[in-house]
C-alpha cells in the first residue's frame, strides 16, 4: 500500500492577506509536498496537498500555525481522491 496520498484542506480566521498560501507553498515544498492553495471569497484559505502520510500530518499541524500574523481559528481536513499534481500553486 502506497503512502502516498491527498487531503483536502480548508483553514478560516484570519488567513487572508498575511501571506498564508506563500507560506503554505513555501512548507509544502519544504516537506515535498505538491498541491495548491486559494482564497476563498468567505475569506477562507482550501487547498489540497498530497505525497507522503508523514509529510502532510506535518503540514497538517503546520495549517494551525501559519505564517506570524495568521491567526486561524478552524482547519477541516478530509481525504481526496485527486490526481497529485507535480507541483504547489498558489492561484
Amino acid at each position: 500500500m502506497s503512502t502516498h496520498i491527498c487531503r483536502q484542506f480548508r483553514v478560516t480566521g484570519r488567513v487572508q492577506g498575511v501571506f498564508f498560501r506563500a507560506s503554505a507553498r513555501q512548507e509544502a515544498k519544504r516537506l515535498g509536498l505538491t498541491g495548491h492553495a486559494r482564497n476563498e471569497p468567505d475569506g477562507s484559505v482550501t487547498g489540497l496537498i498530497c505525497g507522503d502520510r508523514e509529510a502532510i500530518a506535518a503540514f497538517e499541524a503546520w495549517l494551525w500555525q501559519g505564517p506570524d500574523a495568521a491567526l486561524v481559528s478552524r482547519v477541516e481536513l478530509s481525504d481526496s481522491d485527486a490526481d497529485p499534481p507535480t507541483d504547489f500553486g498558489t492561484g
